[in-house]
């Protein structure tokens, strides 16, 4: 998503607050070191786990093993919710993602994520690519998906924000 529609809930917001801003959102997205994804089981019960998840070309991405929990709900139900912020109440910015995850299996796409894995943090996040997914230096392989936001949310902590992004369109 880029260049959003962006508002404030002056509802949930301090009194002449600002609305968080696109950039400040998408930093917060780029720099998280864990994200919280929740999914939702074939009988309705959420599931939350946390992960490593990578901000490209305007989508949140994330992995999973083909057996993992997550995997089996996104058989079943797309929608997702990836939560990244601080643990602090007086301070920092929590960010939500809401949308659909898609598969992710084209080789160049995969080869630019792997990238973008292997340069966050400390490079410890080492995949190569083989047939439509992640496989890592054990053999093991990892789905890849992308959620390309219908709603971003932004919650501003010190002076409370609430500020919804959504793409134009």
């Amino acid at each position: 998503m880029d260049d959003p529609i962006t508002t404030l809930d002056a509802r949930f917001s301090d009194p002449g607050a600002a609305p968080t801003t696109w950039q400040a959102a998408v930093e917060v997205l780029e720099n998280a070191q864990i994200t919280w994804l929740t999914t939702v089981r074939a009988d309705g019960r959420p599931h939350v786990t946390p992960l490593v998840a990578v901000w490209l070309d305007g989508a949140l991405h994330f992995t999973t093993g083909p057996e993992e929990q997550k995997a089996v709900n996104l058989a079943v139900n797309p929608n997702v919710v990836l939560t990244t912020g601080t643990s602090a109440w007086d301070r920092g910015l929590d960010v939500m993602v809401e949308g659909p995850a898609v598969r992710v299996t084209e080789a160049a796409q995969l080869a630019r994520l792997a990238g973008a894995w292997r340069g966050k943090w400390t490079g410890q996040w080492q995949y190569e690519v083989g047939d439509g997914a992640f496989r890592n230096d054990v053999g093991g392989t990892a789905l890849v998906f992308a959620v390309d936001p219908a709603k971003v949310l932004a919650f501003g902590k010190g002076t409370y924000t609430h500020t919804r992004h959504v793409p134009r369109g």
